[in-house]
């Protein structure tokens, strides 16, 4: 799947539209969670080990569309938990598309087939199907035997309804390049595109010896590049993006490109960092202090490359230097020389732990929401007994 016409379009209008406005800060893509519980347990995540009373809340079809408007985003990203476990999936989606967005929704694919019929093929959607890597790199990453065979026959079978497919792909240590290599000659030859990521050290991971420090990132995807020369990988990233990767650009990450709105409400900082929360996007744009989160400025981001940083730091980039933009494009990334200098980290502030603290403020609020409710409900059943 190659990046359609009408979306770089859309996205290089809004884009622009931004900048002669003089707009400092601005999304791309709203990273929309409308649940955590998943039907996986990867040890590389960080999003599931909430209490029930977390797991089992969702966002309305309302508060969904209500977010994509308030935020205003060319695009809107569906990750999770597992969004095709959310009841109202379909009519979420509808709605997105029917504001000419586009929607990309993540999933593990256990459930894609049987869930196709709730979607119709549009050029504003795309299943973007998490597959990381070959099949025992896969299978080890989601702790699942038979996982890569599931999610490739969802792949085919979302595809020969009309839906286009793309595959969503994070990398940990250990992973050869290689194999990475292999696995993209893999994706070619199924016709999709291929999101790649280096994996993010969620605090809350259960496997933390696994993911990859910035310098590790960068040896890694320069030789896999490397291994890519002449090939028909189709990576559904900015040419700037990739460079980044191959530690060619001295990029610092635009967090609020792709702010995330979830069942607690705007995550402050980025989709990464759960370390407070907005009740609106003007507010989490307002009063989030952006100067205090990124590589060199927080412990937290210390390895961070990942997508839903430095995307968007990217496509400013392409903006601002389009020759440089062009001459990669051309020429391709470079794998060989010196790379750019690395942000110094001696001066990043300590990590501050606040997971605990938000849950439980959560849970109070839950907790007095359904007191609330069955108040309202007693009083309305006595209120009908006595008439």
């Amino acid at each position: 799947m190659t990046v359609s016409l009408r979306q770089m379009t859309a996205v290089g209008s809004y884009i622009l539209k931004q900048r002669l406005t003089g707009r400092k800060r601005y999304p791309l893509v709203l990273m929309l969670e409308p649940l955590f519980r998943c039907n996986l347990a990867c040890f590389g995540c960080g999003k599931i080990d909430y209490p029930d009373a977390i797991l089992n809340k969702r966002l309305t079809v309302k508060e969904c569309l209500d977010a994509v408007d308030e935020c205003g985003a060319p695009m809107v990203a569906i990750p999770g938990g597992e969004p095709l476990i959310h009841k109202e999936i379909g009519e979420i989606v509808k709605g997105i598309v029917a504001r000419r967005k586009f929607v990309s929704l993540c999933t593990n694919a256990l459930l894609l087939e049987k869930k196709l019929h709730l979607f119709e093929p549009s050029p504003y959607l795309f299943f973007s199907v998490h597959l990381d890597g070959l099949k025992h790199h896969h299978d080890k990453s989601v702790c699942l035997e038979g996982g890569f065979e599931k999610a490739v026959g969802a792949i085919k079978a979302a595809k020969a309804k009309g839906f286009t497919v793309n595959v969503n792909c994070t990398i940990f240590d250990g992973h050869p390049a290689e194999d990475i290599a292999k696995f993209l000659d893999l994706t070619a030859a199924l016709g999709v595109g291929v999101s790649i990521s280096p994996g993010y050290a969620y605090e809350r991971a259960p496997d933390q010896e696994h993911f990859l420090s910035r310098r590790k990132t960068k040896e890694l995807f320069r030789k896999v590049f490397a291994l890519g020369k002449g090939k028909n990988w189709n990576l559904t990233h900015s040419g700037m993006f990739l460079d980044f990767l191959a530690g060619n650009q001295e990029f610092h990450c635009t967090p609020w490109g792709m702010p995330t709105r979830n069942i607690f409400g705007w995550q402050k900082p980025c989709y990464l960092l759960g370390e407070g929360y907005a009740k609106t996007f003007t507010e989490l744009m307002e009063t989030t202090d952006w100067d205090a989160y990124g590589t060199g400025r927080y412990e937290k981001c210390a390895n961070c490359m990942a997508h839903c940083g430095y995307e968007a730091t990217a496509a400013n980039a392409m903006m601002q230097h389009p020759l440089e933009a062009f001459s990669i494009a051309v020429r391709g990334v470079k794998t060989e020389g010196p790379m750019a200098p690395e942000i110094p980290l001696d001066k990043a502030r300590p990590a501050q732990y606040v997971f605990d603290s938000n849950v439980q403020l959560t849970l109070s609020q839950i907790r007095a929401n359904e007191a609330r409710e069955k108040a309202a409900k007693s009083a309305a059943q006595t209120s009908a007994s006595a008439a």
